[in-house]
């Protein structure tokens, strides 16, 4: 369990604390992180590009002369692609560019995205921005403190508003909150810095696949005795039914029978 130094708004060493080997201990699959990240990208594409065939463009619709003695090529409409004005060819229509990429694989391209920072140095945790209103140049101090260069990811708590207003005014800064933590924005920034606070969170709604699976069975565990519960008086009812109709005696039936 890799062990990360906790820092002060000053720069100086505060604690202490374990990330779990799930995050921050695994090794870092390439391909997999490579798929989630074009999944990402092609996601965020509007998709409403469009162009119009030789059907939808306006005009065209009479033959612009008679089929022989011109001399020139036979034409039928003005409206074909390969005249100036027509319409566009196999052009790009709206649709979605949406991928379907499974949980696991999500989870697992996260976590090897923040065990490559990890294993480079590149994380910290920081105890308190300190920033009580929101100010950049009380950012720009943070950040000239904690040793970090070039693209960095803050990752703050979802109630430190004064904290993101501080450094989103800074440029090559990104600021999101820790469940909106992704393998795209680890991965386009140089470092990663997180609150205690915001860190602890980030662990605790990522639990290991073993608790997951734990959680899951308790669920299904839980669930059956209702289900069971539910089905038990359609039962009771059937039985008793059944002991209220009276015996016939083999005579009536025999008379039925005849």
């Amino acid at each position: 369990m890799p062990d990360f130094d906790v820092l002060n708004s000053g720069g100086s060493a505060a604690g202490s604390v374990a990330g779990p080997d799930h995050l921050f201990g695994v090794e870092p699959n390439v391909p997999v992180m490579h798929q989630v990240v074009t999944a990402q990208l092609a996601a965020r594409r509007q998709g409403t590009h469009s162009t119009k065939t030789r059907a939808e463009v306006r005009g065209g619709a009479a033959k612009p002369w008679r089929q022989k003695g011109t001399g020139r090529a036979r034409a039928g409409s003005l409206n074909a692609p390969h005249w100036r004005g027509g319409g566009v060819a196999m052009g790009p229509k709206p649709r979605k560019y949406n991928q379907r990429t499974p949980k696991k694989m999500i989870r697992l391209a996260l976590a090897s995205a923040l065990s490559d920072r990890a294993s480079d140095g590149k994380v910290r945790i920081i105890d308190d921005f300190g920033i009580n209103a929101p100010k950049t140049k009380d950012a720009i101090a943070v950040l000239g403190k904690i040793d970090v260069w070039g693209k960095i990811l803050i990752v703050v708590g979802v109630e430190d508003a004064a904290a993101a207003k501080s450094f989103a005014n800074l440029v090559g800064v990104q600021t999101i909150t820790q469940d909106q933590l992704n393998t795209y924005d680890v991965l386009v920034n140089d470092f990663i810095v997180f609150t205690k606070e915001s860190f602890e969170a980030a662990c605790s709604s990522r639990p290991d696949p073993e608790t997951r699976r734990a959680a899951r069975v308790e669920r299904m565990i839980s669930s059956t005795p209702a289900a069971v519960a539910a089905s038990t008086p359609a039962q009771d009812d059937v039985a008793e039914e059944s002991a209220e109709q009276p015996e016939r005696s083999e005579a009536a039936i025999d008379g039925e029978e005849e």
